[in-house]
């Protein structure tokens, strides 16, 4: 059986599963591994190979692209097979779709020994929300997912997908599109979203999915200073949306290279700029939110059974990510039950991933505790959670590590100062139980904290636990919470 090792994990390649997504502007390979619910990346593989560039021109495919594209397959191919992964699902979008000679190049990907499935421009709509309906459970509103070839739009609503429609209006078909002035570029978007009958209620919230939608999102994360480097989730309200769309549409606008963000993605960003706020101006919605969840896994969420859908992917995220250093849902539990009385927050999804990364974090080099707030708070990609939460997972992180924290100036441009300062309760509360029992079950059943007249409590039926370490920890968390250590 093959093996590959990620964050110090093993994974099997055979219970791996790839996607290969045949684009119009790159092809990529993406092996996951991992939860069901919140897969990991295993490999992830990609050639910018424009296949819809021609197709923009003349409406074939060209040669040297198409050459390029199948180079790649045979090496994808090769990896798939020698690692044996297990499940295999390949695609091909609006070039293979649209262009005259698309049906010959997707013989000669099946001679390769490849099943490529040619999506229509509704079915690929209606992945790519599956894709935002996964990552943002309770999602409802309007997904634009944007390509080299077209855009797909998509109402999303109660976990279903409806009015999904496909536009000409992919990255490398913007700029000849915008050549002819802002004006025309307006009022072609315009005509296009009329004739396709599309409508959106105002105030909904628009997801932006697609390389070029994140190079725009990054763009904007670096002009506001903003604490967070990955795009996920990144939330922007419609008014200041419109502000930065207007400003990165105009040439010139981007001085210099933008970390994570390819030279042809940093291309791409005026004109995208621009769809965006057209789009702002036409649909209304009253916030945007940018998704990295999209086609590749919105094929992998729609095959999940319901009650697999149905999972906190948070939660199955950070259970998934502890697990290397030994710690385990139960233990998450018992020790969100020990603090729920004084701590409401450790009765919620994100109070419970909060606990589990604070134990995880326990068990880790001494020396490498203070980078890790930021990096697992801040840095790692969890899905089911939003700048905000990501704050409060950091809040709680620092206070857990190093009592009353360091500098969080930072995490307040995402959450209130109110969550944060729960945050931090819970992080020192965990702090305590983590000293006090270890977290083993059996432990933290024989202890109990309470609250009670304007006094802090520390009870246990076994008295020898509570030594000088947890008694210094019960009076940082009283003093916090403006109590008084009993």
């Amino acid at each position: 059986m093959n093996h590959i090792s990620v964050q110090n994990r093993t994974f099997a390649w055979d219970t791996a599963r790839a996607v290969i997504d045949i684009g119009s502007n790159t092809v990529r390979l993406v092996v996951y591994g991992g939860p069901l619910r919140a897969p990991v990346s295993l490999l992830n593989e990609k050639i910018t190979a424009k296949l819809g560039k021609g197709v923009a021109e003349d409406g074939r495919l060209t040669e040297k692209a198409m050459a390029n594209v199948l180079t790649a397959l045979a090496r994808y191919k090769a990896l798939i097979d020698l690692g044996g992964i297990g499940s295999v699902d390949v695609v091909a979008t609006a070039a293979a779709r649209e262009a005259s000679n698309g049906p010959q190049f997707l013989d000669r990907v099946r001679a390769l020994g490849l099943e490529p499935r040619l999506l229509s421009g509704v079915e690929e709509a209606e992945i790519s929300a599956n894709g935002v309906i996964g990552a943002f459970p309770g999602a409802h509103g309007i997904v634009a997912d944007m390509g080299g070839g077209s855009l797909e739009l998509v109402d999303i609503a109660d976990g279903a997908t409806s009015h999904g429609v496909s536009l000409p209006l992919g990255s490398l078909r913007l700029p000849a599109l915008r050549a002819g002035g802002d004006r025309s570029f307006v009022r072609k978007v315009g005509t296009m979203l009329t004739k396709a009958d599309w409508d959106a209620e105002p105030g909904a919230t628009l997801y932006l999915v697609g390389g070029s939608m994140r190079a725009f999102a990054r763009a904007v994360m670096v002009r506001l200073d903003w604490p967070l480097e990955d795009s996920h989730g990144f939330t922007l309200d419609a008014a200041k949306a419109l502000e930065m769309a207007r400003a990165l549409s105009r040439r010139g606008q981007i001085a210099r290279p933008i970390d994570g963000v390819s030279g042809n993605r940093l291309a791409s960003i005026p004109d995208t700029a621009g769809l965006i706020a057209i789009l702002l101006r036409q649909l209304q919605p009253g916030r945007i939110v940018f998704s990295s969840w999209g086609l590749r896994e919105g094929l992998l969420y729609g095959d999940l059974p319901a009650v697999v859908q149905a999972q906190d992917p948070l939660i199955a995220g950070v259970t998934d990510y502890v697990s290397q250093y030994a710690i385990t849902p139960d233990e998450g539990d018992a020790v969100a039950r020990w603090m729920a009385d004084v701590v409401p927050l450790a009765r919620t999804p994100l109070g419970r991933a909060a606990i589990m990364l604070c134990l995880a974090a326990g068990r880790i080099e001494p020396n490498l505790r203070r980078d890790v707030p930021r990096a697992w708070g801040l840095r790692k990609r969890w899905i089911g959670i939003d700048g905000a939460g990501r704050a409060i997972l950091a809040a709680a992180l620092q206070c857990n590590v190093a009592k009353a924290g360091h500098d969080t100036h930072d995490f307040e441009l995402l959450a209130s100062p109110e969550a944060l300062r729960d945050a931090q309760t819970l992080g020192l509360a965990t702090r305590l139980c983590r000293r006090l029992t270890t977290a083993c079950v059996g432990l933290v059943e024989k202890t109990a904290l309470e609250r009670h007249d304007g006094r802090l409590l520390l009870k246990s039926s076994e008295p020898a636990l509570i030594g000088d370490g947890a008694l210094r920890d019960l009076k940082d968390l009283a003093q916090h919470l403006g109590l008084t250590a009993g």
